[in-house]
């Protein structure tokens, strides 16, 4: 019997230790707890927007620091949504995420970092804990030892980042994290992340979009179209190498991806740019004046679809 007892106490007290590192990881503080807050907030954003038609931004945050939904929806004179959230949360989870979000009428511009789309297998390192800090344990069918790894590890905040977080306690008298920056009505980014003071390279692109990404995204497609809306698909921006290797691989990317949809991009530069002073802190993310030059650039090609109705 006192075993027994011992055994519960501990078991309550492992439970009370997860549980509070669960707080802190996916509720409020963690890094996590920002990425959810983030999407939860689009996603409401999404809900109260009516209209026939919108546009819808999907992706990672090659997306979300990329493309300014404010300027495109007043340049094109209908509603447009930031909807794109983190890389890492992976294909299969990002997709089934925001789906429920698609409405009669819109079309979806998918715009996946080549992170995401040379993945194998459609997940990435916050694809299960990602599902069960918005309430969807497994949610695009997450491997059942992956989820089970992940809501262990919710549980059990990691010394840097608990270390960071009472630093700022102390000195800002809150949390802080990488998605913790308010955004705007469009769902758009309100602040530049800044690149660290560190050598600064040109991206190579080593291989051409997976098989698995190719079926996911043709899956996507269908599931738009069942609601009534269109797929369109857009290649990122990205500061590159021009090397032959990547240009190939960039160049069979895009072929294989307009056998699904139409693909946005320049012909010329297939969005390779070398001039580093458009992007903030990656390859991918984009400062201001950058943010323009490519929106403005998308609403171009999105007019050569026929597909905005005014």
């Amino acid at each position: 019997m006192k075993k027994f007892l011992q055994l519960n106490s501990w078991l309550a007290i492992a439970a009370l230790a997860w549980g509070v590192g669960y707080l802190y990881n996916a509720r409020y503080g963690g890094e996590l707890s920002w990425l959810r807050i983030m999407y939860e907030q689009k996603k409401a954003i999404a809900s109260e927007v009516k209209a026939p038609q919108r546009i819808l931004i999907v992706g990672g945050s090659g997306a979300h620091y990329t493309v300014d939904a404010g300027l495109m929806q007043q340049q094109l004179g209908i509603p447009t949504l930031n909807m794109a959230t983190d890389g890492p949360v992976g294909l299969n989870v990002i997709l089934p995420s925001v789906t429920d979000s698609i409405k009669k009428g819109d079309i979806v511009v998918l715009i996946p970092e080549y992170l995401i789309l040379n993945d194998k297998d459609g997940f990435g390192d916050r694809s299960g804990q990602f599902s069960v800090a918005i309430g969807k344990p497994g949610l695009g069918g997450v491997p059942a030892k992956q989820l089970a790894q992940d809501i262990m590890l919710l549980g059990v905040p990691t010394l840097r980042a608990v270390t960071k977080s009472s630093v700022e306690l102390v000195e800002k008298g809150r949390f802080t994290g990488y998605y913790s920056d308010p955004i705007t009505a469009n769902g758009d980014p309100t602040v530049m992340k800044q690149r660290l003071k560190s050598a600064w390279w040109q991206l190579k692109i080593q291989e051409p979009v997976s098989p698995h990404a190719l079926r996911r995204i043709r899956q996507f497609k269908k599931e738009v179209e069942a609601k009534g809306a269109t797929l369109v698909l857009g290649l990122s921006w990205i500061y590159a190498s021009t090397d032959t290797k990547t240009l190939s691989n960039i160049s069979k990317t895009a072929d294989k991806l307009s056998e699904i949809a139409p693909v946005l991009y320049d012909k010329q530069t297939l969005n390779v740019k070398t001039d580093s002073s458009l992007f903030a802190d990656t390859h991918y993310h984009l400062n201001p004046p950058g943010r323009r030059t490519r929106t403005t650039e998308l609403v171009e090609q999105l007019k050569t679809l026929n597909i905005i109705r005014n």
